[in-house]
């Protein structure tokens, strides 16, 4: 009896994977918006299930529950319509007054150190009008190359937008029909292990979903609330969108708390109150909101759900948006949840020699 030698056969199945590992990593592109689709469809599946229990067509639900979704992200959107509108005529108005008062204040502290800068305002106008004279050109031959490659990188969005869903769609109608299928190829030795992971995942996924809902209404209601009780006036909006973008990790509470800031220096700088009480509420209100998410709600109702330790939530955001940007940011903590799931099942089975023949 000899463990450790393998049969031709595990050869050839490690060839063969990674055959295909290669061939889907050089087609990324094309496998992208199918692998998407397929974590949506299969985060969705528990409520087409349940919705097809009550006799609704499978058709219709899957369409229910993907409008659904699409309406919830169109709801994040839309509460930047108010905060633009509202912001966007105030920056208009107020940031040359602003840009003057800062330079007046802080001209002084560099000239003591040394520094040149300009001595009154009129030269402050000359120098930005020579900048522009001597590299406007150049500035906008990049400002023009930045907004082509965004303007397609913004096409590609859309239509990944469009396509993602729709391959939901397909996924979700037929999903009990291609999965019975897809598990008669494993071999009969495994498929009782891989039904028993695939249940565990289903779990751990709904679990993760409930926690991470609860953790975006909590923080909506504490950072609208918080916002108020400093004065500000776009607390609701602002408040409402920074808890309903925590679900990106960083770029939902670092969007809003710039938003915040902007909107809290705009208000309190026309009413004359200066700068310090805007900047002292975002930063009680914010902070605070992240020592609540961290420590508190993310650990107690996603983080213990979902068995991922503070380093591997961590790892897996650097990761994940390192390969995917931010979509991968978005799915980093569901896959990772997965994978730790996969992991230990992999182990027990290494364990309990699973992984090698006898001979």
């Amino acid at each position: 009896m000899n463990p450790i030698r393998s049969s031709p056969s595990r050869w050839l199945w490690g060839l063969l994977a990674a055959v295909g590992a290669g061939l889907i990593w050089w087609h990324a592109a094309i496998v992208l918006p199918f692998a998407v689709s397929l974590i949506l469809a299969y985060v969705l599946r528990p409520a087409v299930d349940a919705l097809a229990r009550r006799r609704v067509p499978r058709a219709l639900a899957a369409l229910g529950c993907l409008l659904a979704v699409m309406l919830a992200g169109v709801v994040v959107f839309v509460l930047l319509v108010p905060i633009v509108s509202q912001l966007a005529p105030m920056l208009r108005a107020q940031l040359p007054d602003l840009l003057v008062g800062w330079w007046l204040q802080l001209a002084p502290p560099l000239a003591k150190l040394g520094l040149p800068v300009p001595v009154s305002l009129a030269e402050v106008k000359a120098q930005l009008m020579d900048l522009l004279h001597n590299h406007g050109a150049e500035w906008g031959a990049t400002l023009w190359q930045s907004l082509v490659i965004g303007g397609g990188n913004l096409m590609n969005l859309v239509g990944l937008a469009l396509l993602i869903p729709m391959l939901a769609f397909y996924w979700l109608i037929d999903w009990d029909r291609m999965m019975p299928p897809l598990r008669e190829l494993i071999p009969l030795r495994w498929r009782a292990g891989f039904t028993h992971f695939m249940d565990e995942a289903d779990s751990l996924m709904g679990q993760y979903l409930r926690g991470q809902l609860w953790v975006m209404l909590i923080l909506a209601a504490y950072y609208s609330l918080g916002l108020m009780l400093f004065g500000f006036e776009l607390a609701l909006p602002i408040g409402v969108f920074t808890g309903l973008a925590v679900c990106i990790p960083y770029l939902g509470f670092g969007l809003g708390m710039v938003l915040a800031v902007l909107a809290g220096v705009l208000q309190f700088t026309a009413a004359g109150e200066g700068l310090w009480l805007p900047l002292i509420g975002v930063a009680v209100v914010y902070g605070a909101g992240q020592v609540l998410e961290s420590f508190y709600l993310t650990p107690r109702l996603v983080g213990e759900r979902i068995g991922l330790h503070p380093l591997g939530v961590i790892l897996a955001l650097m990761l994940f948006g390192q390969w995917l940007g931010l979509l991968g940011l978005l799915i980093a903590l569901p896959c990772a949840a997965l994978a730790t799931v996969l992991c230990r099942h992999l182990l027990n089975a290494y364990r309990n020699g699973a992984f090698f023949l006898t001979e």
